[in-house]
């Protein structure tokens, strides 16, 4: 990684430097250039949100939420009562239906935040060998690195195989490493490979078969663009657990991604009673529990009315903005491994544009000068601690594009880019 990820803390010995997740680098970076989010001559093709505003066939965005009386007091840390029915009624009505075994609110429980979801969740966990692939979500770097219980065990993914893991690669991973635990975004953040339909329900049965626990982080399960034909496009593990208490199956998912809430940091674990009753009491001394005003005015959105409109919305306009950033950025040079079944991420090799723009990094800062924010893809190659050789990252030639902003703001930046392409590679010819 990248040396100036973390800021030296001078005489401060106590402190040890705390490097930054992909995009709060960049548009750390892109903040010395004079970046701001209100500035709209920016491009942000870094952010890791969506939009937030309103968009055709969606829901009326919340504005305003009421503060009662009592909602002044501490919720409780695993969240108030009424939110963790409404989350485990949401799951069985998507998922579940005519299935004898249903999620209750003693399986969910209630967070501030995704990062934190997954920091309560990990700290739970014993001795064990829990895997994770490469690449995944960069703040899972430092997340796999805070506790020293259990021992982090990297499984890389091949572009060349458009980033595939089937059942019987996930079965030898899991007996020859000896894995009890496996971590995983799914859709993938950074590649938008999504396990799903009959594939996920393998990895479920297999999970239960080997008692090796799936921790899936569900952010992206709204943005769904290889979906069942006439079936809302969500997906989600909860389809295939056979029992709610017993199955090794662990979902976080919230408001930030797929109600298109981010400033809410409003999260949930989704488990067996017995994780939740694991993560709630990481959460006494961690967080020590999410908003209660925030966790009340939620409660609304999770309607079936509300949660199909939004979905749906999502849908059309993200899928358009989806096939827009892939051709263009095609037509720029930049080449994929697969186009993304899931999220709202373009996961492109740089490799075959003039230099510097063949890099990652190089193709980072480049853009900058044309106000442009894009996140390299040496931050998704996920190595906690450092503990794997620091010889040049496998992801050095990657960029990682969202198509999170408008579509205007896209637009744009694919003409500065095209521009940028254009400079080098005159300069690269002369």
């Amino acid at each position: 990684m990248n040396d100036d990820t973390a800021q030296p803390l001078g005489k401060l010995s106590a402190f040890r430097p705390v490097p930054r997740t992909g995009v709060i680098f960049a548009t750390t970076e892109a903040t010395r250039l004079g970046f701001t989010p209100a500035d709209l001559d920016w491009c942000n093709l870094g952010q890791g949100m969506p939009e937030t505003g309103p968009l055709p066939g969606a829901p009326e965005r919340v504005g305003a939420i009421p503060i009662r009386v009592d909602d002044q007091e501490y919720a409780p840390v695993q969240g108030i009562w009424e939110l963790r029915e409404e989350v485990a009624g949401l799951y069985n009505r998507l998922y579940r239906r005519g299935l004898p075994s249903q999620y209750s609110a003693e399986n969910v429980s209630i967070c501030g935040g995704g990062r934190t979801s997954l920091t309560r969740a990990v700290s739970s966990l014993g001795e064990v060998n829990l895997g994770h692939f490469l690449p995944d979500y960069t703040a899972y770097e430092e997340l796999l690195d805070l506790f020293r219980t259990f021992t982090p065990i990297p499984i890389l993914l091949e572009g060349d195989r458009g980033y595939a893991f089937t059942v019987e690669d996930l079965r030898r991973e899991v007996t020859g490493r000896g894995l009890s635990a496996l971590l995983l975004s799914n859709p993938c953040n950074p590649t938008g490979k999504l396990v799903q339909g009959d594939e996920l329900s393998r990895w479920v049965e297999l999970a239960r078969e080997l008692d090796s626990s799936l921790l899936l982080d569900e952010f992206y399960s709204h943005y769904v663009w290889t979906g069942v034909p006439g079936r809302l496009p969500v997906e989600s593990a909860a389809r295939y657990v056979e029992d709610v208490d017993k199955d090794p199956v662990v979902i976080f998912d919230g408001f930030t991604k797929n109600w298109r809430y981010p400033g809410w940091r409003m999260t949930w674990t989704l488990a067996p009673r017995q994780v939740i009753e694991a993560v709630a009491s990481a959460g006494s001394f961690l967080d020590g529990g999410g908003s209660k005003p925030l966790q009340r005015a939620a409660i609304a959105l999770l309607a079936d009315d509300k949660v199909r409109a939004e979905t749906e919305a999502i849908h059309r306009v993200f899928s358009e903005k989806r096939r827009r950033m892939l051709h263009g950025l095609e037509s720029l040079g930049v080449r994929f491994d697969r186009s993304p079944d899931g999220t709202f991420y373009c996961w492109g090799s740089v490799a075959h544009l003039p230099p510097p723009l063949h890099e990652g990094m190089g193709f980072f800062r480049e853009a900058l000068t044309k106000k442009v924010i894009v996140v390299p893809g040496e931050f998704f190659d996920v190595n906690p601690g450092k503990r794997r050789a620091r010889h040049a990252s496998r992801f050095r030639s990657y960029v990682r594009f969202s198509f999170g902003p408008p579509l205007e703001q896209i637009e744009k930046a694919l003409s500065r880019l095209e521009q940028l392409i254009v400079e080098h590679g005159a300069r690269a010819g002369s």
